[in-house]
């Protein structure tokens, strides 16, 4: 019996169909759902991984939802054909575009590009009427600049690394919230005073696994699993009880993604 069998999280951004998982991910379903985590995001990333992550949503449709987009670190100057490839899954139904944005930490080879496709799927998730979901690394004037081109979207920013003024920036342009994931657990992190500054009504839950896994665990594989350890320090930073952290993030997740 889990300890957290009173509660519900929502995952809202792990990578269940990552390669690190193959031929574990009932596994990791299962594990999630013990750690009273009952929903998990699928965020789509390109033409080579969108197949196995539609795939393994079908065998999971109570649990998984999955988004469509193309990820930011995979665009270069064919974009526009990755585009057309992730339009022959726009029959299908999503929760989010994503994920989606502008990462300079690589360069800046591609910036002309990752701005191209960022406009044209704000646009496409508008025309949709979905919410976005974000990745932005090192990027955060040009990402700004942008979305004052698209007001009015909703969305989270996922794994945000910027401060709580210019999220409270784009905040004034649309309806965005913060996800919050395992970094809140890290040593001086920036992001738990933002946390903590931040009210608990924008912010949901997300691990990106299995990437930035939490401390006690921090350098394994990440898994929604620990979506609890990053409610209780969310819980610690704002001074409530997990309960409260699961209740509101829950709440929030399903309106932003309409689950």
């Amino acid at each position: 019996m889990s300890i957290f069998e009173d509660m519900f999280f929502i995952d809202t951004h792990c990578h269940i169909s990552d390669e690190a998982f193959s031929g574990e991910e009932d596994a990791y379903i299962a594990r999630a759902l013990d750690a009273g985590v009952g929903l998990m995001l699928q965020p789509d990333v390109d033409s080579r991984e969108r197949r196995a992550m539609f795939d393994l949503v079908k065998r999971h449709p109570d649990v998984l939802h999955p988004m469509l987009g193309l990820y930011p670190g995979s665009v270069d100057k064919g974009w526009k054909e990755e585009i057309d490839r992730m339009l022959e899954y726009s029959d299908r139904e999503i929760v989010a575009v994503g994920e989606i944005g502008l990462d300079y930490h690589e360069g800046k080879e591609f910036e002309k590009e990752q701005k191209e496709a960022l406009h044209w799927q704000l646009d496409y998730a508008a025309s949709r009427g979905l919410p976005v979901n974000i990745h932005m690394r090192d990027s955060m004037g040009d990402f700004v600049g942008i979305i004052k081109e698209h007001r009015g979207l909703r969305g989270n920013m996922h794994a945000y690394s910027g401060s709580y003024e210019s999220f409270m920036e784009l905040q004034r342009l649309g309806d965005w919230y913060m996800g919050v994931g395992g970094v809140v657990t890290f040593k001086n992190a920036s992001l738990a005073e933002i946390v903590r500054k931040l009210p608990l009504e924008r912010i949901v839950l997300e691990t990106d696994s299995p990437y930035l896994t939490p401390v006690p665990f921090r350098g394994r594989r990440n898994e929604s699993s620990y979506i609890p350890i990053i409610a209780s320090k969310v819980a610690e930073l704002k001074g409530i009880s997990i309960e409260e952290v699961a209740e509101i993030t829950t709440r929030n997740a399903k309106i932003l993604f309409g689950i």
